[in-house]
């Protein structure tokens, strides 16, 4: 920031001459300057003021996406994501505050007092039900939505053409909910995608038409197409994190002001890191290569470190480095996390902070949904535990082929 003097440029005579001091307004600033002689020539001179103060003017969330479209025009969609994270970051502060008062709401426990069940076979939690209203109501209203697809729905929804636009929204509304009851950690999850960009795997296009078969070809697309991910962890503070592919930033919520407010720009994930996260009850149940490594990493002095909440961990990770997994094994053998609404926008959000997500074998953000709700097994972190977990799958696939 520099604010301008103007001086007096002339002779060593001119500069003898009286001075007078005036001033003049520029919008709202009041701008100095000094007149010598009316034969004196007027010079405007930079001079440095006090760089704002975070205090005074805080970058929200909304001010960063302005500020990043103008910086980066190549990135088109930057200018739908306003109205796309004004809609998202209503929803978060809404859930948040829900999750808060859960215990004093009456929100805990089991929808309808239980017997309320997912597409999954999973028992919903009050919240669980509630928060999936909240965010496709939020996302319904941008203005920018075409399709909505939920974890906790068996379909994609079309937006009404009323308020349709031209992205498509997957997301997890709470996860960890059932952590609820017992005040832990939990998140929101969310990925965008633009409705231009489509694939439809397998022989989809012969089993449904018409508005269904649209809807299906639109959202079963590869995390490498995503535009935008991230999620919002509910925790001592609420913090939004998120990538518009152009790396990593997050937010948290000032509740003074009411506003998610930019607290780490470009967050990074550690090359290295001590931890490793795994559900460790199903360690029997694993396949030799993560046995290997869970043994390896003991050995090397690692800390466990394991939450149950995805999110939670997740955020960990991107913090203090190491490596977060859910992997397959002998009860879920295409592992337990769903692409679409869960590894590919973490994926996403991990490779943008300089991290590997993979299923141990192959790149999440390649994979090609064959169903809304496939699942697939999930081993993100920093680059030297998961490559090394990658190397251990090629070196056991070898002896398997030998």
């Amino acid at each position: 920031m520099v604010g301008y003097a103007f001086i007096g440029a002339g002779s060593a005579a001119g500069a003898r001459h009286a001075v007078s001091k005036s001033s003049v307004c520029f919008g709202k600033g009041m701008v100095s300057y000094q007149t010598r002689s009316s034969s004196s020539k007027l010079q405007m001179v930079a001079t440095p003021t006090k760089p704002v103060s975070s205090d005074v003017s805080p970058v929200t969330l909304t001010r960063f996406i302005i500020e990043e479209g103008m910086a980066n025009a190549d990135l088109s969609h930057l200018k739908d994501m306003e109205n796309l994270m004004a809609a998202i970051q209503l929803a978060c502060k809404k859930i948040g505050s829900l999750v808060a008062r859960a215990g004093i709401s009456d929100l805990t426990g089991l929808e309808s007092g239980g017997g309320s069940v997912n597409v999954q076979g999973e028992e919903q939690k009050k919240l669980d039900v509630l928060s999936n209203d909240v965010l496709k109501n939020a996302l319904r209203f941008s203005g920018k939505m075409g399709i909505m697809a939920s974890e906790e729905e068996d379909k994609p929804v079309l937006v009404d053409e009323t308020y349709s636009g031209n992205y498509i929204a997957v997301f997890d509304p709470l996860d960890g909910s059932s952590n609820i009851d017992a005040g832990i950690a939990t998140g929101t999850i969310f990925g965008i995608f633009d409705e231009n960009c489509s694939c439809l795997s397998s022989d989809w296009q012969d089993k449904i038409d018409g508005m269904q078969l649209k809807s299906m070809f639109s959202t079963m697309q590869p995390g490498s197409n995503l535009v935008c991910s991230g999620y919002c962890m509910y925790s001592s503070s609420t913090v939004l994190v998120l990538t518009f592919g152009n790396g990593v930033h997050a937010f948290t919520l000032d509740r003074d002001i009411g506003e998610f407010v930019l607290t780490t720009r470009n967050l990074k994930i550690p090359e290295d890191g001590k931890i490793y996260s795994l559900n460790e009850s199903n360690e029997l149940n694993w396949d030799p290569v993560i046995q290997s490594y869970v043994k390896s990493a003991r050995e090397r002095g690692f800390s466990s470190r394991y939450i149950g909440s995805m999110v939670a961990d997740v955020h960990r990770t991107i913090m203090y480095g190491g490596m977060f997994g859910y992997p397959s094994d002998n009860k879920n053998v295409n592992g337990k996390l769903r692409l679409l609404y869960e590894c590919a926008p973490i994926a996403f959000l991990i490779e943008q902070a300089g991290g590997i997500a993979t299923t141990g074998r192959k790149r999440i953000l390649d994979v090609i949904p064959n169903a809304v709700h496939q699942r697939l097994p999930l081993i993100i972190g920093s680059k030297s535990e998961v490559q090394t977990i990658i190397e251990m799958y090629q070196e056991y696939d070898k002896t398997l082929k030998d």
